[in-house]
């Protein structure tokens, strides 16, 4: 029983969105990441960023439209967490700047450069298995199935929404298709009045010149 569950916990864990992603930020640079997140889902970072005299690291966490879901002005170490209203596409942005009145030529170049570590989780891997197992004085195994069915839920909901997906997708193909047929339909319609139109114009010239009957 427990190589099934711990069979099914890595299958569903490869599926489960979960990145940890480390990466050299310059001085008066701006470093984005953007993540898809479904709607109602908690989404939580943490990040780690190296300390350099002088240099300061904004960091700031927005929707597409504008939204700003967390902000922090010297960001050096900590967590961010927030839950989505809304299927969106969220971008996590990191900005090293000097203070204002300091002047770049004061730092040395090995002091220009700083190294961001961040890891974003979102859906079940917020969630804190041991604190719920202390809560409810649940046994390892009972914490291990309470673990999957979250996972199995979140699953089905990944497919419930990409099959909502398809469904938009091919109602989208043949809404386009319909278009299509009707513009067609239409261009050949005024392209036979435009060629019957050039016939009868042809035929009253050529009769008014007298060249036919």
């Amino acid at each position: 029983m427990r190589l099934i569950l711990k069979f099914l916990a890595i299958f569903v864990l490869l599926i489960e969105s979960t990145y940890s992603i480390s990466f050299h930020l310059p001085i008066n640079t701006r470093k984005c990441l953007k993540e898809e997140i479904h709607k109602d889902t908690m989404v939580t970072g943490d990040y780690d960023i190296t300390v350099l005299p002088g240099l300061i690291t904004h960091l700031d966490v927005k929707d597409t439209k504008g939204h700003t879901l967390y902000n922090k002005e010297d960001a050096i170490k900590g967590k961010f967490a927030f839950t989505t209203e809304e299927y969106d596409i969220f971008e996590v942005c990191f900005e090293t700047k000097l203070p204002h009145g300091q002047q770049q030529h004061h730092l040395s170049a090995q002091h220009t450069t700083k190294e961001v570590s961040i890891k974003i989780k979102h859906g079940v891997e917020t969630k804190d298995y041991d604190t719920l197992a202390k809560a409810n004085k649940l046994k390892p195994l009972e914490v291990e199935l309470s673990r999957l069915e979250d996972l199995s839920a979140a699953i089905v909901s990944d497919f419930a929404y990409m099959k909502q997906r398809e469904e938009e997708m091919r109602d989208t193909n043949e809404s386009t298709n319909n278009k299509v047929l009707y513009f067609s339909i239409f261009s050949m319609c005024c392209l036979m009045s435009l060629a019957i139109w050039q016939v009868l114009y042809l035929r009253r010239y050529f009769k008014a010149k007298k060249l036919i009957d």
